[in-house]
């Protein structure tokens, strides 16, 4: 079996991924590392690229470039032992549904090697943690999709891998089933010690749990990191902006904040004013954070109703990366 050293940080590595199906290109010279323990967010339109990235990642298919390395394996090479070491639950996960949700996970455990007591043992005690220990000996086919979806995660973790992947795992559920699933998620990543990749189209989902976001369109990922660090690159695209409010707007007051060294322009703000209903509400356009100097000409001249530096939500970023951004991929 062909290894390779393991960075010990560094769960999946991929550099200059590319997977072409003819003169498509489904993945378009992906670079990405998933550190160990993390929660990773692949986040994208349907048809970006991120199922298939993930089959490249499992094995199941070949890249048509580029190198995929999982704890330091080749899964073109060594797909049984990743397979060993990561646990997939794809969008819709089979079981046998005329056997009972115990019968499914102890026939799993028994494929991984565990012997028939700690299979059982194993089962039952996953059961309980993903909340179907009163269903446990009911058929599958009863089971609704939200207690399919938390079967799948017992299933995922009856071998005790070492990374899970999960594929659009909120497909179909009602939202209090997604809440509950993505803390059940959230809770055994940190009880586990678990490497997790989520890979989603819902934003708010990605947001809730994962500790940094991947953005793909197209099949490229167009940025990489937490929302604080994507926040900044909206920041540096589009300059800071500081949302002011004042009782009192005038031509002087206008032309004063202008003075302002770092400030570019000022504008009407598209939402108008939150505070008192006769303020009027204007961004201010800057090259730098001045937002201090800002407040203390606006009060000087005016009764500063309220004043703070635009921040970037998820939201604000998703839209940015994936205007237009429908592209096709797989």
């Amino acid at each position: 079996m062909d290894r390779e050293i393991a960075n010990p940080d560094v769960a999946v590595e991929l550099k200059g991924l590319t997977k072409a199906y003819g003169s498509h290109l489904a993945v378009n010279r992906l670079d990405l590392a998933i550190r160990r323990g993390e929660v990773f967010g692949l986040l994208g339109p349907n048809g970006a690229g991120k199922t298939t990235t993930i089959l490249m990642m499992l094995g199941l298919t070949e890249p048509s470039g580029g190198t995929v390395r999982v704890f330091g394996l080749d899964p073109a090479r060594n797909a049984l032992e990743i397979k060993r070491r990561i646990g997939y639950m794809p969008d819709d996960l089979g079981f046998y549904e005329d056997r009972t949700a115990l019968d499914n996970l102890v026939y799993t455990a028994r494929l991984n090697g565990f012997s028939e007591q700690e299979a059982i043992s194993n089962a039952a005690d996953l059961l309980e943690r993903v909340g179907l220990a009163a269903s446990g000996r009911k058929k599958v086919g009863t089971f609704s999709r939200g207690m399919r979806q938390r079967l799948g995660l017992a299933d995922v973790l009856i071998k005790r891998p070492e990374m899970i992947i999960l594929d659009e795992p909120t497909l179909g559920i009602d939202p209090k089933g997604v809440t509950e699933l993505l803390e059940l998620i959230t809770a055994l990543s940190k009880e586990e010690g678990l490497t997790v990749l989520l890979s989603s189209h819902h934003l708010q989902q990605v947001q809730q749990i994962c500790d940094r976001v991947g953005l793909f369109v197209g099949g490229r990922l167009v940025a990489c990191g937490g929302l604080e660090q994507l926040s900044r690159s909206l920041e540096e695209e589009d300059a800071i902006v500081v949302e002011l409010e004042v009782a009192d707007w005038s031509d002087r007051l206008r032309q004063s904040l202008l003075n302002v060294e770092g400030v570019t322009a000022i504008r009407e703000a598209e939402g108008g004013p939150n505070g008192l209903a006769a303020a009027t509400a204007v961004e201010v356009v800057c090259e730098a954070d001045v937002t201090g100097l800002i407040a203390r000409v606006a009060a000087a001249e005016s009764i500063l109703v309220s004043i703070r530096k635009r921040t970037y939500s998820l939201d604000d970023v998703y839209r940015r990366f994936f205007e237009g951004g429908e592209a096709s991929g797989a």
